[in-house]
């Protein structure tokens, strides 16, 4: 299970990216907006959290937000319009090496997407890493950190550790979207999880776990790790989808397909010719493009769009 835990810091760390080519804009401190939706996965601070003091910090950084220094997770609602609601809920985990949520890219956009579909979806702000407050103080150690090959950041101790804490929050967010099913229209025999990068490692955490109370009914790996893993009993329907030219995962074969397909779970895999890592709610002009419309009728041929008779 730990396994599931390598790095996706490279990613936004990128040399590139730390470069600031031309027509990217540097870093910068963006004010927190209101979330109204949010809500709180946890009545008070959130467990062995207690004496955190990190302050959460919004970066803007060309046309994304990052949300630095969570320590008080929420779970935000996105409802599909009235009378267009399929009963099927997803709980949509945004990347970001667990130092930050990817809330504009695979975060925000990912729900609305799937509110217009007729699917009830929730984006989880999860605990993350802390981080240094100033953006230059944050970036700079980051790209020097991520320069130097790390084969075994999976088990790094903070690595496991903040796995461990997302994973938490992730079957926090599960058990309150069940608990509440009526309140939102949802039916709880149809929640799923859609995670990306370190949401998709978030997801395979959760999903190996396999806590009674917080088992996905489907997941949705996106861009995630592709090693083997061992599957839980009677595995849940899986969809994955990667890019070919993933800097970080490309050269892991698909372990976990197979193992998954071993144990009898259903899987579709897309394997996209290009697309990179975090193309997300991004439209690069590749195949990926597709993985969303790809995904909804994923949905709708598994029969998750429709209650059972």
């Amino acid at each position: 299970m730990k396994r599931m835990m390598i790095c996706t810091a490279a990613m936004f760390l990128a040399p590139a990216a730390m470069a600031q080519p031309a027509g990217m804009s540097p870093p910068k401190r963006v004010a927190i907006q209101p979330e109204p939706d949010a809500i709180p996965l946890y009545a008070g601070v959130a467990p062995g959290f207690e004496n955190a003091t990190q302050k959460e910090v919004w970066t803007g950084f060309n046309d994304e937000i990052w949300i630095r220094n969570v320590t008080r997770p929420t779970l935000t609602p996105f409802l599909p319009a009235k009378g267009k609601a399929t009963g099927a809920a997803v709980l949509v985990i945004p990347g970001g090496g667990f130092r930050f949520v990817s809330a504009t890219n695979e975060g925000w956009p990912i729900a609305k997407w799937l509110a217009a579909r007729g699917v009830t979806a929730f984006v989880l702000k999860y605990r993350t890493m802390a981080t240094p407050d100033a953006e230059a103080d944050f970036f700079g150690p980051m790209a020097k950190l991520f320069a130097t090959p790390r084969p075994n950041a999976d088990r790094e101790p903070e690595m496991v550790a903040a796995g461990e804490v997302a994973r938490a929050d992730a079957q926090a967010a599960l058990r309150m979207i069940r608990r509440d099913a009526a309140k939102w229209g949802v039916d709880p025999k149809r929640v799923g999880m859609l995670g990306f990068s370190a949401g998709a490692m978030t997801t395979m955490l959760v999903t190996l776990a396999d806590a009674p109370d917080a088992r996905p009914d489907f997941i949705a790996p996106i861009y995630g790790q592709m090693i083997a893993v061992t599957p839980p009993a009677n595995p849940q329907p899986m969809f994955a989808a990667l890019a070919s030219d993933d800097m970080l995962f490309n050269k892991q074969g698909f372990g976990l397909v197979e193992s998954w397909q071993k144990a009898g779970g259903p899987v579709e895999l897309h394997y996209y010719s290009a697309g990179g890592h975090g193309f997300g709610s991004y439209k690069k002009g590749t195949t990926s493009d597709l993985w969303f419309d790809q995904f909804m009728a994923w949905m709708g041929a598994k029969g998750l769009l429709k209650a059972a008779k």
